[in-house]
């Protein structure tokens, strides 16, 4: 799967397995490679470029994404000093579906054996979806056997049923091959597609909050990824194709600044509430063409982000509300991705969600790579510590979607 291209663990040390998490974002690229032990994950490499092939999540020039990747991966392996060739690739977007869906077989008395798990998963996602659809995720989120239920591992058991409730996400199929043609153009094999939000949720949830029940939002540049957790397994999944890229177009928009701009403006001036900025303090802001600078008040500029944060959020709090989960979110809300550092983002949460809120940053890795410790490489840490997992326990995606578009795609050339 990877080759190492210098002395690394030369000094006789033991080395690990290396995994390669690949988030494909509206904004960045971010490249991440880890060196899995059996008892730690160690980040050992990091790239990251500007993407401009994207757009909410899903690839509109693949020229552009190849070689913002090619840029990306580089930069990671350089300082990783290896060479990748198989990566876990992160998607997101609005064409993302995520329902929940039962199953059910008769085991007649038998010891339920891992060929009844499987069965019984098999029924749960035979299920009529859209023809532009392909199933990523099949997650089992508990067992009922008989009638004793919240199980979560059947094996060994003895009944005559056997229940199980999967969630199940989707996303459509030429998003799908773009994103998998992108990378194959990068010289690198797909291992997985992950939903992003399932990715993340493996770097920055802790067991207790899953348990508790959680609610995780990752807001990027094109899309905010909502995944809400309970009793340990994920139970609901949404896409809002609304993200930082929104606040940057406010900006320039209302400050009639360019792009690149305004996004500079966001991080330096930013924030999202307006009653934290002092009335007195004015900034420059750059004009197009020739023009000199103007001068406008702080909190003019966020105001213009304070409006579309709240949006943002208020849609999202409309979902949750939506979705039947409100009242099993007991551990609160955590804040992910590049967007949420804009300051007092989690006070404004707090008040629009009414629960506690944390922002999510990595944990559970090791290494000393320092720029991975932001939420904006959460995704990518996540999707390492999520192949690392399916490496482990020799799990294989039940949804068997990089399969199937490999015979797809080999059907239309």
């Amino acid at each position: 799967m990877t080759s190492v291209k210098d002395a690394h663990g030369a000094d006789g040390q033991e080395m690990g397995e290396l995994i390669a998490g690949l988030d494909i974002g509206t904004t960045k690229i971010c490249a991440v490679i880890g060196e899995v032990f059996p008892d730690r994950v160690d980040i050992i490499g990091v790239g990251t470029a500007a993407s401009s092939g994207m757009k909410k999540g899903v690839v509109v020039n693949i020229e552009s994404t190849v070689k913002a990747i090619l840029q990306a991966l580089s930069e990671a392996e350089e300082m990783a000093g290896c060479d990748i060739e198989s990566v876990y690739v992160g998607i997101a977007g609005n064409h993302i579906k995520g329902f929940n869906s039962p199953g059910i077989i008769a085991i007649n008395n038998q010891e339920i054996r891992q060929k009844h798990i499987e069965a019984v998963i098999e029924a749960a996602r035979t299920v009529k979806i859209s023809d532009n659809q392909q199933i990523i995720h099949v997650l089992p989120q508990e067992y009922m056997v008989d009638d004793h239920t919240g199980i979560q591992n059947p094996l060994g058991m003895t009944g005559v049923r056997l229940v199980t409730n999967v969630h199940i996400v989707t996303a459509d199929v030429t998003s799908l091959h773009n994103l998998m043609t992108s990378c194959n153009r990068s010289g690198l094999q797909v291992a997985d597609i992950v939903l992003e939000s399932v990715a993340s949720s493996r770097a920055v949830l802790k067991r207790d909050e899953m348990e508790l029940g959680v609610a995780l939002l990752d807001i990027g540049g094109g899309t905010t990824d909502l995944a809400i957790f309970c009793n340990g397994t994920i139970k609901h999944t949404w896409e809002l194709a609304l993200g930082g890229n929104n606040l940057t177009s406010d900006l320039s928009i209302g400050l009639r600044t360019p792009l690149q701009e305004a996004e500079q403006l966001k991080y330096l001036y930013g924030g999202a509430l307006s009653s934290m900025v002092k009335d007195n303090h004015i900034i420059e802001v750059p004009t197009v063409g020739d023009r000199k600078p103007r001068k406008v008040s702080q909190r003019v500029m966020v105001e213009i982000l304070e409006a579309r944060m709240e949006e943002i959020l208020e849609l999202v709090n409309k979902n949750i509300c939506s979705s039947g989960y409100r009242n099993r979110i007991n551990a609160g809300l955590v804040l992910t991705g590049g967007t949420v550092l804009l300051p007092h983002i989690v006070e404004m949460a707090e008040q629009i969600f009414d629960m506690p809120v944390r922002i999510g940053y990595p944990q559970g890795i090791g290494g000393k790579v320092e720029e991975v410790e932001s939420p904006r490489c959460t995704t990518a840490v996540g999707l390492v510590l999520y192949g690392s997992e399916e490496r482990k326990y020799g799990q294989k995606s039940r949804s068997g979607v990089v399969q199937r578009l490999r015979e797809w795609m080999k059907n239309i050339v």
